[in-house]
């Protein structure tokens, strides 16, 4: 049985609900640890040297937020950043006498993403409880899926920098739900060492999330810290084309936990693995691999152990830390979830929605540039700058390349810059800047004029035609009108005419300028110029 991914509503008895109070919480015994090793200096192996001794054997776990309306098992919606406490219900809040119900949204999302990864789909399988005590866990356990994940056995071929192709398996994709956030206050980090106290914030307890777990990855060598970056950007860049998710690794929409080992060349068995947690950017995905190799070898190499345990990345100087000892599968356990029933998505639906999964978009990109022409510099300028998508949806609106290129990645930039959003945020659509480029090659309004439209736009005014109308925009394309202008200029301007008719015509330009203004802009400049040209008898 599913429940609709619906929006925002009241409490269940109809009536708004009222926040939540927020929980204050003190030392509790077994969390996550947070010592003096974090400012540790440690001892770090030259990466030469590691690669010569070891081979890095690499596990990236994704956990994906999907953007549906309501959390998994419940009608909370799951908006960001609202006020703490004020998304939630009994159901995410685990109170007793609640039941969940599954979202048959988050589903679906679920089963695109496994497609998308090359997956098979489990024709039937169970919710299971995982069990453990966290402070932002209201329920004190989290519904997941254990040994029936909707998706398994997957691929993702991901394209290095240098072109080359590298395959990484994928073991599954499977449902679960998001935990709480906690808040730690008092602090210079943010962190729990040195807090005073920490708050909790269950707006996110409940929201539904994928986590795509992969294979060992192996025979990576050197590159292990680049295809671990790879992998996470093509990962992103699938899922956001799905349009299952905003991937926003800033705003936890997508996080990855990193699992590296290390083997030495002559080994048959896998290292001792660690897992750094909640890497929140595809540079540090990168740079956390790389430091983990260079620790697990300097400490290997001085016959140390290396401990199964999760570790905290540390954006500031790219090192980890520990933060506790890692369970196992038996430590949470596991059974199946006795109040959800087993999901068996029909055969037929699954094939319905291997129908709409999308081109991938590395080669949706290739295809385009050769369609448009452009040289791997220019193309790469365009996806380096986010401009590329924009780019692609105003010129299917209707507008040329160059048009769509030149208004997204210079005008429509600087305006973005302004203000610090990206492009692909400015309240303006493609199809609004494809129909201000129609209106300039229509020659309704002229270039001038036409930034004048997007800035009315910007500032929520209206559809760009629309604009125009209102407040008088159109070119003055009346030659008689202009020619009235233009004749007010020679005679304001009679040592300049002269120039003009003496063949200086690039003297013309004061004149053009001067017609433009008592224009306001709305004139044809190429057009004034004629009718300067002709009226002191010359040519071009």
């Amino acid at each position: 049985m599913f429940v609709g991914d619906i929006g925002a509503r009241a409490g269940r008895d109809g009536r708004a609900r009222e926040p939540q109070v927020t929980v204050v919480f003190a030392r509790v015994a077994g969390f996550p640890r947070m010592d003096a090793m974090s400012a540790a200096t440690v001892d770090l192996m030259d990466y030469t040297d590691v690669i010569s001794r070891y081979a890095p054997v690499l596990g990236m776990e994704v956990h994906v937020e999907l953007g549906t309306a309501t959390k998994m098992f419940c009608g909370c919606p799951t908006e960001f950043g609202a006020e703490p406490n004020t998304q939630v219900c009994p159901v995410c809040l685990g109170l007793p006498g609640s039941l969940p119900v599954v979202n048959e949204k988050a589903v679906e999302s679920a089963i695109r993403i496994g497609l998308a990864l090359n997956c098979s789909i489990t024709p039937w399988g169970r919710f299971a409880r995982k069990n453990y005590f966290y402070p932002d866990q209201p329920k004190n356990y989290q519904i997941s899926q254990y040994d029936e994940p909707i998706a398994t056995e997957g691929y993702l071929d991901v394209v290095l920098d240098d072109g080359e192709i590298f395959r990484v398996a994928i073991e599954r994709a499977h449902m679960e739900e998001d935990t709480g956030k906690s808040l730690h206050v008092g602090g210079a980090t943010g962190r729990i060492l040195g807090a005073s106290h920490s708050l909790l914030d269950y707006n996110r307890a409940g929201v539904p999330l994928i986590e795509i777990v992969t294979k060992p990855i192996e025979g990576a060598g050197e590159r292990a810290p680049e295809v671990a970056r790879a992998y996470v950007t093509a990962l992103r860049e699938v899922l956001k084309s799905l349009n299952v998710s905003d991937v926003k690794m800033e705003q936890g929409s997508l996080r990855c936990d990193a699992n590296v080992s290390l083997m030495a060349k002559d080994a048959k068995e896998f290292g001792t693995r660690t897992e750094t947690k909640n890497v929140n950017s595809l540079k540090s995905v990168e740079v956390a691999v790389r430091y983990e190799m260079r620790r697990q070898a300097a400490v290997l190499s001085a016959g140390g152990t290396i401990i199964q345990e999760t570790r905290h990345f540390h954006e500031g100087d790219g090192s980890t830390s520990s933060g506790r000892v890692k369970e196992t599968a038996e430590d949470y356990r596991y059974f199946p979830e006795p109040d959800l029933e087993p999901i068996a998505p029909d055969a037929a639906w699954v094939e319905e929605l291997r129908g709409t999964i999308p081109e991938y978009p590395w080669l949706r990109r290739g295809r385009i540039q050769a369609d448009w022409g452009l040289s791997d510099e220019v193309f790469r300028d365009l996806v380096n700058a986010g401009a590329l998508d924009v780019i692609i949806a105003t010129v299917d609106a209707g507008a040329s390349v160059d048009a769509a290129r030149s208004w997204w990645v210079a005008y429509l930039t600087e305006k973005a810059k302004e203000r610090e959003v990206a492009l692909e945020d400015l309240p303006i659509t493609p199809k609004q800047v494809a129909e201000v480029a129609g209106l300039v090659e229509a020659k309704t309004i002229n270039n001038k004029v036409a930034k004048q439209v997007v800035d009315f736009v910007l500032a929520g005014e209206g559809e760009p035609a629309a604009i125009v109308e209102a407040k008088g925009l159109g070119m003055v394309s009346d030659d008689s009108a202009l020619q009235t202008e233009v004749d007010k200029a020679l005679e304001a301007n009679p040592a300049i005419a002269e120039k003009i008719r003496s063949g200086k015509i690039q003297a013309a330009g004061k004149v053009v300028g001067d017609v433009m203004k008592a224009t306001r802009g709305q004139a044809d400049a190429a057009r004034v110029r004629e009718l300067v040209l002709a009226a002191c008898g010359v040519s071009e």
